[in-house]
């Protein structure tokens, strides 16, 4: 068997232990005598799996009590109508701080629900850096301050959090959950597609401070209404089963084979700095980001060259390290190094850098 490098945006890397186990239990969930993807929702097995799911991301991410954690699907994309409609809902505003293809789409969204207010972009720039912010333009009353913790198109994150005060703060940390400790308690709701750190594509997390549930709009589907899951314990309908159980196994890893996110922070900053030191000495390759708004979890990184770029992807590909091609609105490479992908595979890619760059300098 030969296992590539996958340095996709997402769908991402899975840990190989979580692989292994879930092809070992495929059949036979603990002697239930089938397998998790044919097991009813309703079913003892199942409830058993969803309550360890959740009891386990809230004591890998510390949430406190007073936050509910809910399973959901529609991706990271509904819950950009999905704020709105439940936040809202009293001034009917919000700020946003546009970074990114993801919080333009979550601040064009909004803008159909309230008023929508830019309070800082860094487009100018193609979004290489995290504007500065000043608390004077930020809206007194509104409704949320929405914030990506992490740009996973063009490699930025937040070190610094905006100071609020009573505005509830919003983040899409969808690249960046599980990644590194998260004080919670400073949110008022986070959300992430868990495709990129934490289970397969459809799965998506929501953790929310419980005074924020049950003021949705009036026009708020049933589906869209955070009451509804919250009140159901995310059964109100079909969950996506086994995603849930595949997140349930990485966060056991995390907890048990990784030590914690504490830990799990020390092993992402070692593979991000170790890419990030050579892209700052080569002659070659070069970062697109200003160096403190770097993201441990993407990259991106060009030649300034596109022919040579297209080449670098083909030769990665076929040396086994595979979706290194940029997204479109950037292009050159990037390089997703989420938390399953192992030190030895960043080693491995400088290693390969290196040599291209000796042959083809």
């Amino acid at each position: 068997m030969k296992r590539v490098y996958n340095f996709s945006a997402g769908p991402s890397m899975l840990p190989e232990s979580v692989l292994r186990r879930a092809a070992d239990e495929m059949l036979d969930y603990h002697g239930s005598g089938q397998s998790v993807m044919e097991m009813s929702h309703r079913s003892k097995e199942y409830q058993g799996i969803i309550d360890s799911a959740e009891s386990l991301l809230r004591q890998v991410m510390g949430i406190p009590d007073n936050y509910k954690v809910l399973f959901l699907q529609g991706g990271a994309s509904s819950q950009f109508a999905m704020v709105p409609m439940n936040l809202m809902t009293k001034s009917g505003k919000a700020d946003f701080v546009i970074t990114g293809q993801w919080a333009t789409k979550a601040f064009q969204e909004a803008a159909r629900y309230g008023e929508a207010h830019a309070v800082a972009s860094s487009k100018d720039k193609t979004f290489s850096y995290i504007p500065e912010l000043d608390p004077a333009s930020f809206t007194k009353d509104a409704d949320y301050f929405h914030i990506c913790l992490n740009n996973t198109i063009y490699g930025t994150r937040f070190t610094k959090l905006p100071e609020t005060g009573d505005v509830p703060l919003v983040a899409d940390i969808s690249s960046c959950i599980l990644s590194e400790p998260i004080d919670v308690s400073k949110f008022g709701l986070l959300y992430a597609g868990a495709q990129k750190n934490m289970a397969p594509a459809g799965l998506t997390v929501v953790i929310l401070r419980e005074d924020l549930i049950g003021h949705a709009m009036d026009i708020t589907p049933t589906m869209f209404n955070y009451k509804t899951h919250a009140d159901n314990g995310s059964m109100y309908n079909t969950p996506p089963c086994y995603n849930i159980y595949i997140a349930g196994l990485v966060l056991e890893w995390i907890r048990d084979t990784v030590g914690g996110l504490e830990e799990m922070k020390k092993i992402n900053e070692k593979k991000a700095g170790l890419l990030y030191d050579f892209l700052d000495n080569s002659k070659m390759f070069r970062g697109t980001v200003v160096a403190k708004d770097r993201s441990l979890m993407n990259i991106p990184f060009v030649t300034g060259d596109d022919e040579l770029d297209a080449r670098f992807v083909k030769s990665a590909s076929a040396a086994g390290f595979i979706n290194l091609k940029g997204h479109r609105s950037v292009g050159g490479m990037r390089a997703s190094i989420y938390n399953a992908m192992p030190l030895e595979g960043v080693e491995k890619l400088v290693e390969f850098m290196t040599n291209f760059e000796k042959e083809n300098g």
